[in-house]
């Protein structure tokens, strides 16, 4: 029974982060809900921690934007199925291992660049700003949203720091309550009940589906998995980083002890019925877990749950769900992002000895201005280069991150 009341909290706290996230990712609404129920479920029927909930995350926004840019949402597709295909073979292998491997700063730096990315992304719709396109590259996007200025929507910035506030609020004041969609709720209403001029999910998107998709491929070609195999070996990096580090804090939290090559292999199949889907790439949710974990969750039931909460939402009150403002869930993006840098963890970071903290700044730099993919080449090839050369450096101890 505490498995199951555990997976409806968490399925409220993913409800509208799934959303979120998928429209900052440059994907329709729908596809965030899809993929917290197919990969959500299969995280927790096959992975290697009992408490892991799986689902998209922040950390592939940066990622996926670039890809659905590029290479149009199906392009997306075939590269999340390629991800889950290599994250298939490491777990295989016993790449799961490795992870001791990859040094801290460089995990710390990525993930601050990538939350400095999010909220920057999210500016628009938080200040209700009218622009035509936004573009990838951090700077050019600057130019755009500072030109597009004279468009600024008090209404929405209203809407959207309120959620931001209440939020914060239903944290502190009752952390085990799933404070995300209550917020979002309240303030989706305030919009609704007087009518401000603030866009919506239904607005801008239109009515969104209530029935799950059947599973099936794009078209596939050599020439294109060869165009998108880079992107997919970022996807499939991140995920498998970002799940094994979730397990880890998980174990802290539950005195437990994941399986890791398992949680790689579950990954992997997570992926791969994502993409089938029409799904985004998911990894296991570090917030989400921990949510789980202090709502009372102790078994993969919980997850199960949270799955096919979310699932039953999408096919019975998805006209409801559109009613959520995009101011709203812009709030709760740039709420999230700040949670990822871990700003509590700054002056920790910055104590550190030289090398760490300048392989820090350049991971989070060239995260930023450059690539995410040169940024986590460059900082590991670094790091592993700054390990080789200590030799009797202890391996890291990780703390709990809330991102």
């Amino acid at each position: 029974m505490q498995d199951a009341i555990a997976g409806v909290t968490v399925a409220m706290v993913a409800l509208p982060l799934s959303i979120a996230i998928a429209i900052a990712s440059g994907a329709e609404p729908a596809k965030g809900l899809v993929t917290a129920i197919v990969a959500g479920f299969l995280v927790s029927l096959l992975g290697g921690s009992r408490v892991q909930i799986g689902g998209p995350t922040g950390a592939f926004i940066v990622v996926v934007f670039g890809v659905v840019t590029q290479h149009g949402y199906d392009g997306l597709v075939i590269a999340t199925f390629l991800a889950g295909l290599i994250l298939l073979v490491g777990g295989y292998f016993r790449a799961g291992n490795l992870i001791r491997l990859i040094p801290e700063p460089v995990i710390n730096g990525f993930t601050i660049g990538i939350a400095v990315i999010i909220a920057t992304s999210q500016l628009d719709s938080l200040l209700g700003l009218t622009v035509a396109g936004v573009p990838a590259e951090f700077l050019a996007k600057l130019d755009v949203l500072w030109s597009a200025r004279a468009t600024f929507s008090p209404a929405s910035a209203f809407i959207g720091l309120l959620t931001m506030v209440l939020i914060v609020l239903f944290r502190r004041a009752a952390p085990r309550l799933p404070g995300l969609i209550v917020a979002v709720a309240i303030t989706s209403a305030i919009v609704a009940i007087a009518g401000l001029p603030v866009e919506t999910i239904w607005s801008r998107f239109g009515a969104l589906p209530s029935t799950l998709p059947w599973p099936e491929l794009p078209d596939v070609s050599v020439s294109r998995i060869v165009a998108l195999l880079p992107s997919a070996i970022v996807i499939a990096f991140l995920a498998g980083v970002e799940s094994l580090l979730s397990a880890m804090v998980a174990d802290r939290m539950i005195s437990g002890q994941h399986r890791p090559n398992a949680e790689l292999l579950a990954q992997g199949a997570a992926n791969i019925g994502s993409s089938l889907f029409g799904g985004m790439p998911a990894t296991g949710a570090i917030a989400r877990t921990a949510t789980n974990i202090r709502a009372g969750g102790k078994t993969p039931v919980a997850g199960l749950v949270h799955a096919i909460t979310v699932l039953v939402v999408m096919l019975l009150a998805s006209g409801l769900v559109g009613f959520m403002a995009m101011p709203a869930l812009a709030g709760l993006l740039i709420l999230t992002a700040w949670n990822m840098s871990e700003p509590h963890k700054w002056r920790i970071y910055l104590a550190e000895r030289r090398s760490d903290v300048f392989l820090l700044l350049l991971t989070m730099i060239l995260t930023v201005l450059a690539d995410l993919t040169i940024a986590i080449g460059v900082g590991v090839a670094i790091g592993l280069a700054l390990r080789l050369q200590r030799r009797n450096v202890p391996a890291s101890d990780w703390s709990e991150p809330e991102r």
